[in-house]
């Protein structure tokens, strides 16, 4: 029997609360489809209960796209002394559900409704983790908390964001090439599209975040560092360029990046940037809009030496 079974049957005979995987809103589903949840209700904590609500104390959130580079800004930020970085929670794929009307009624006479027992999961399994690494500062960075970006804000009012950008199209050929099979490039620009809408929405909310590009990073990644660490409150650290190696264990399929160049243990080049004729043209409204924010010029070495672009 899977832990999660034995956990639901002990939860379900004693408190009539079960643990669950649940369909996260606005994802793209995988597998069966999924059937549609009742709206959630919970409590956002005031600044007077958070204290006593929450745990955790001003928990980072990396929000991007897939294949953004949000493995590699983890395992960087993860090699900083306070600060630690697990592989994607995907906190937003579970979900606490009273079976029964004794349950439901016991705790909504507590002042808890179901999305109030969630956040209350999420921030223990978070606080728990940071706990064990010993260090001061958690960093969550699940692509999917793109689409619940109200919902993290909502669970912990003190949380804090960085927004990781990376060229549109670069981001759909890694996506295409890391499973051409199942996604081939027309659907990895669908797919990837969702994503990167999702953090354009994320971009125009009062995020009070700090926005980084894949393409800073892997151009000068001590500057990048620097620069978010100041944002985050601790030290720059050297080490943060130098994460160290990773096999098997550390990197698993479907947490993040697991290939090569991330199992190096330092920050290897970006890909070329494409041209312009090479960019779908599902991509090109939103290539324009990261264009104008840089002023005509790629983020990216070759054109801080003084080429022009037309590309984001």
């Amino acid at each position: 029997m899977s832990l999660m079974r034995s956990l639901n049957r002990a939860l379900s005979a004693t408190t009539g609360l079960q643990v669950r995987r649940a369909p996260q809103a606005g994802a793209p589903a995988s597998g069966a489809a999924e059937t549609t949840q009742p709206a959630l209700t919970y409590r956002r904590p005031s600044a007077q209960d958070l204290p006593v609500e929450r745990l955790l104390r001003q928990p980072v959130f990396i929000i991007s796209s897939v294949r953004s580079g949000s493995t590699l800004l983890r395992m960087m930020l993860g090699a900083h002394s306070r600060l630690h970085a697990p592989h994607e929670l995907h906190l937003g794929r579970t979900d606490v559900i009273c079976n029964n009307w004794h349950s439901q009624r016991a705790m909504s006479a507590l002042g808890l409704e179901r999305g109030d027992l969630e956040h209350l999961l999420w921030d223990r399994v978070m606080h728990r983790e940071l706990v064990r690494s010993g260090k001061d500062v958690i960093v969550e960075k699940t692509p999917a908390n793109a689409f619940m970006y109200e919902r993290i804000r909502d669970c912990w009012p003190d949380a804090r964001f960085v927004l990781l950008l990376r060229h549109p199209e670069s981001i759909v050929r890694s996506w295409h090439e890391s499973d051409p099979v199942k996604r081939p490039y027309d659907t990895a620009v669908t797919d990837a599209l969702r994503y990167m809408t999702a953090v354009e929405e994320v971009r125009g909310a009062d995020t009070g975040g700090c926005t980084v590009r894949y393409e800073d990073i892997t151009a000068d990644p001590e500057r990048e560092m620097r620069r978010l660490c100041a944002f985050l409150g601790v030290d720059y650290e050297p080490a943060m360029l130098r994460y160290g190696s990773k096999d098997g264990a550390e990197l698993v399929r479907g947490l993040g990046d697991w290939r090569d160049n991330i199992r190096t243990g330092t920050v290897q080049p970006g890909r070329e940037l494409p041209a312009d004729d090479e960019i779908a043209p599902a991509l090109r409204p939103l290539c324009q809009v990261r264009r104008e924010e840089l002023g005509g010029h790629v983020s990216h070495p070759a054109h801080r030496a003084g080429e022009t672009s037309t590309l984001p």
